[in-house]
């Protein structure tokens, strides 16, 4: 239907008027079945519609009409409008949540502040299609029905779909401030356990001489008090 004129039924109550085109040529055009475009010509069809005209709307040129009805074969053509309207984008509201499912929301919310806190309040609310007030009472526990409260997957319930839920959470995952985990003693580098030291005195060549065991100290011995202890001896003389 882009092809088609902005009025398709107004457009062919005219055509079928004023000019003598075949109703398989009008039908084609405003993209209608010939059988209604006949509907229209016998005034059993659109009946109260007033006809539009193609040409003053610059859908249609005189020439065009003029060369349909001289060929009955012949295709008409829908002029390019040489004014670009811009498409108008339909700002993104809340997620629809079908009524079977709504009483199921609040438990995929706590699913969601449980396994994934990361994720803002804004990203939840367009997972689940909730409101502002409801996922704070959820989080603060002061939910009407917080006992009851089972956390379940939002995928599982239908709720939204998991790429939109991947979706959410690596952009949560982004924003997040990466953290650095101690990782406990690591290994000294190669760079230091490699390099050797070039020798500079005789001990890095040879290295250090055995240590000399420490000889006891020789008692001192007082040679009267020795020979004193003899003279003291009987030896059986």
């Amino acid at each position: 239907m882009s092809n088609a004129p902005l009025m398709p039924k107004a457009t062919a109550v005219w055509l079928v008027e004023n000019t003598s085109l075949t109703f398989d040529q009008v039908a084609e055009f405003c993209k209608l079945h010939p059988l209604e475009v006949k509907g229209i010509a016998d005034g059993e069809v659109a009946a109260g519609i007033r006809g539009h005209d193609p040409i003053t709307s610059g859908q249609l040129t005189r020439d065009e009409i003029a060369r349909g009805e001289r060929d009955n074969k012949h295709h008409l053509r829908l002029s390019v409008s040489k004014v670009v309207v811009p498409e108008v984008k339909k700002a993104r509201g809340p997620r629809y949540t079908p009524l079977s499912r709504r009483q199921d929301r609040p438990n995929a919310i706590l699913w969601l502040v449980r396994n994934h806190p990361e994720l803002k309040d804004a990203q939840i609310m367009r997972l689940v299609g909730t409101t502002k007030a409801t996922l704070k009472a959820i989080r603060e526990r002061t939910h009407w029905n917080s006992a009851s409260l089972t956390p379940m997957d939002p995928v599982t319930l239908g709720l939204c779909s998991q790429i939109d839920l991947d979706f959410e959470v690596n952009r949560a995952a982004k924003d997040r401030p990466a953290v650095v985990e101690d990782q406990g003693q690591t290994l000294v580098p190669a760079a230091v356990t490699t390099s050797v030291r070039e020798p500079v005195t005789t001990e890095d060549v040879f290295g250090k001489p055995a240590a000399r065991p420490v000889e006891e100290e020789e008692d001192n011995f007082d040679a009267d008090r020795v020979f004193g202890k003899l003279k003291d001896l009987d030896f059986g003389e």
